[in-house]
């Protein structure tokens, strides 16, 4: 019998039509917008602090960092083996690389050793590159900066906390305070009765000498491994702030015990549990019954973080998205050359630039507290690009998602878990109705923010018909009964949010950026679905400006 013939191998797995391999990336020199925002927004040094960051989250290595953390969810361990409480939240290793990439370089302190003198600048361009490695482990970070302005309530308790808040370093050890270098902090304030509606909190802080003592339940405490908490609890005087550490001074574990961890859908690199006070020691901060007013400082600078983590992750999935319709090919063409598929990363840069470009602005405004433009634009303008931003997050990272096709839709590409991220910032310092409101009880109390809007609005008159017809509608808003407004407030709110963003683009963008973005956001062709845009869009300039 004769030999059989020997087989032929297949290639039936030879990779053709596809992106080129991911390499190590700077994604700060290769991002022109941010460059840009820096320039006329921020001194100097804030963009060379930002440099070496914008090459690291590129690296290979932090990005198979934020595929781990987020891979491999924090773990509750409630007891050791021999049935002692331990309340600890065991994270990933590559957590806790990422917290050293942040807090080692001082990015959640930056905005405090620097203020008034490009701080705020310089946090949220971080904030901004760092939602890019993965934007969940960046909740403590930015609690721990937040927590500065509340903590200037009590002089006492800021002298025993700022020096390690402000320390160049980061130890996830569970451990008193004072045997750390460095601390993190986070907040507890929502009861599973009141949610947004703090008021009706049930938890009790007890009078225990010059300190008190907390009892009760709290539904969403995120980051539970920090070293404090600052939450709120009824007093004889009303719902007051206090400043909960997870060790006595005596260097006990504080009776604050974890129920559970959320199984949330996105954010998973973080922890977020529901936690209950035993009488856990605590201490106040800021005057007794105002607890809200002095929470709020903190809730101020966290809003502010939450409208940049979609910003981060716009430009995280319009890079991700760009790179594969330049490298696959399709009905005899690559991706990138088909017109609607020109159309719709188009639009995405469009919404990523307007997005960057109001939270550097406004961050502008957070470190010009001398002047009193500045310090009104900042108390109305957070809100604003917090609600809008996310608003456009959830939609956008679906539209990229769709750009790549079936593999966008797998966890091996890191928009399907930017999709389940978009939505959480939304909800959390305040959902969508929340902050329209708070949108009107700022335009309400505080005439001076909507006079410091209406000044930024004014510089860009005269440079764009859509834009001055969508100014002109607000402006009959904004003089009409107030108590016609609030069944109104989204879409007052969603004008005010794009008709700043538009004057800051017209202001200091590229005409063919600024000009489209008033023309499909504001002028008749508007539409809430993205590549929508007129035929004589000068395509070409807008798409250059994605990457170099």
């Amino acid at each position: 019998m004769a030999d059989a013939a020997p087989r032929t191998r297949l290639a039936t797995h030879e990779v053709v039509n596809q992106p080129m391999p991911e390499s190590d990336s700077d994604i700060f020199a290769l991002d022109r917008p941010l460059q840009e925002a820096l320039a006329r927004e921020a001194p100097d040094w804030v963009a060379r602090r930002l440099a070496p960051l914008g090459v690291d989250v590129g690296s290979r290595r932090v990005q198979a960092l934020g595929e781990a953390a987020n891979r491999h969810p924090p773990e509750l361990r409630l007891f050791d083996r021999h049935g002692r409480r331990l309340d600890e939240v065991v994270y990933h290793p590559a957590y806790h690389e990422l917290m050293h990439l942040a807090c080692d370089h001082g990015w959640h302190a930056v905005a405090w050793q620097e203020e008034s003198r490009g701080g705020h600048q310089a946090h949220i361009g971080a904030m901004y590159l760092l939602t890019q490695a993965e934007p969940g482990f960046c909740c403590p970070v930015t609690m721990t900066h937040a927590a500065m302005p509340a903590l200037r309530h009590q002089s006492e308790v800021h002298a025993q906390w700022a020096p390690r808040l402000l320390a160049w370093d980061y130890d996830g050890r569970a451990v008193p305070a004072w045997d750390k270098p460095a601390v993190t902090l986070g907040m507890a304030m929502t009861e599973k009765q009141g949610g947004s509606d703090v008021r009706t909190n049930t938890t009790r802080a007890v009078a225990e000498g010059d300190d008190f003592r907390l009892t009760g339940h709290k539904w969403f405490c995120s980051a539970p491994m920090s070293d404090a908490f600052l939450t709120l609890a009824q007093t004889d005087e009303g719902l007051g702030c206090f400043l909960v550490p997870r060790f006595t001074p005596d260097d006990e574990r504080n009776a604050i015990e974890l129920q559970r961890l959320k199984d949330k859908c996105g954010n998973r690199a973080n922890a977020s549990a529901e936690i209950e006070y035993r009488g856990a020691w605590a201490q106040a901060i800021g005057e007794p019954g105002r607890g809200i007013a002095t929470i709020l400082e903190m809730v101020q600078q966290t809003r502010l973080d939450a409208a940049t983590a979609p910003a981060g992750m716009m430009r995280q999935a319009l890079v991700e998205a760009w790179k594969h319709v330049r490298g696959r090919q399709a009905f005899g063409k690559t991706l990138a050359d088909q017109p609607l598929m020109r159309a719709v990363i188009a639009d995405l840069a469009l919404e990523a630039e307007a997005s960057l470009a109001l939270v550097m602005r406004t961050a502008r405004a957070f470190d010009s507290p001398g002047s009193e433009h500045e310090r009104a634009l900042a108390r109305l303008a957070p809100a604003l690009a917090k609600y809008w931003h996310n608003r456009r997050g959830p939609g956008f990272m679906a539209e990229a998602m769709e750009c790549l096709g079936g593999i966008g839709y797998v966890e091996e590409t890191p928009l399907a878990r930017l999709y389940r991220e978009a939505p959480v910032n939304s909800i959390w310092e305040g959902s969508g109705n929340v902050i329209c409101l708070d949108v009107l009880r700022v335009l309400a109390r505080h005439p001076e923010s909507i006079e410091a809007l209406r000044t930024e609005l004014a510089e860009a008159r005269g440079t764009s018909r859509d834009y001055d017809h969508a100014v002109d509608g607000l402006e009959q808003a904004l003089t009409s009964d107030p108590s016609t407004l609030e069944p109104r407030a989204r879409w007052l709110t969603q004008g005010l949010a794009q008709c700043l963003q538009a004057s800051i683009l017209l202001r200091h963008a590229p005409p063919a950026v600024a000009e489209t973005f008033c023309r499909t956001r504001l002028g008749a062709v508007a539409s809430p679905a993205y590549g929508v845009l007129p035929t004589d869009a000068p395509l070409d300039e807008i798409l250059g400006r994605i990457l170099p």
